[in-house]
């Protein structure tokens, strides 16, 4: 006769656990992108910090990031050295929000001796036309100019690149 302890069901317990948190997160995120723009790219023109023009448009004969982020902003402080390296392999394009004047986003970047590819949204203009209300809030767009990934919060950097590499095939 086989007696058994309360292990097993102690490691049930335990799996059960953490599929019930990993759920709980997933359905968070979901839920927190819900207002970001999906699908076609809506029209985004406007000017990088030293004047350049730029169109969205233009940029996506590969997968791109595009970022939203602000100054005054803690996690976006956490993941811009990550933007700043991703975008030496792809190509990113980025916007800070609510941050002042062109010169002080550009004081700031000098500041954190950071070096992207950024269009001022001192009114929040562009951020309301993807559906941005807060920051960092990141969108992986497909060479067809699709939205294929849209995220709202801190995106861990391996999720950004395996992100990035799938929108490759989709």
């Amino acid at each position: 006769m086989i007696i058994l302890t309360g292990k097993p069901r102690r490691w049930w317990r335990w799996l059960l656990e953490i599929v019930l948190i990993l759920a709980v997160v997933l359905l968070l995120r979901a839920w927190l992108a819900r207002d970001l723009a999906y699908g076609p790219v809506p029209e985004f023109e406007g000017n990088l910090l030293d004047g350049s023009p730029v169109v969205l448009a233009d940029l996506a004969d590969q997968p791109m990031l595009l970022h939203f982020w602000a100054t005054w902003c803690p996690v976006c402080r956490l993941e811009e050295g990550e933007i700043m390296r991703l975008s030496r392999s792809h190509p990113v394009l980025t916007v800070a929000m609510q941050s002042g004047t062109a010169a002080e986003v550009d004081a700031h970047l000098t500041k954190r001796e950071r070096e992207l590819a950024v269009v001022n949204d001192p009114e929040g203009h562009l951020a309301r036309t993807f559906g941005v209300r807060a920051v960092p809030s990141t969108f992986i767009i497909d060479r067809d100019g699709r939205i294929v990934f849209r995220k709202q919060g801190y995106a861990p950097p391996l999720e950004l690149r395996l992100r990035l590499w799938l929108a490759r095939w989709i």
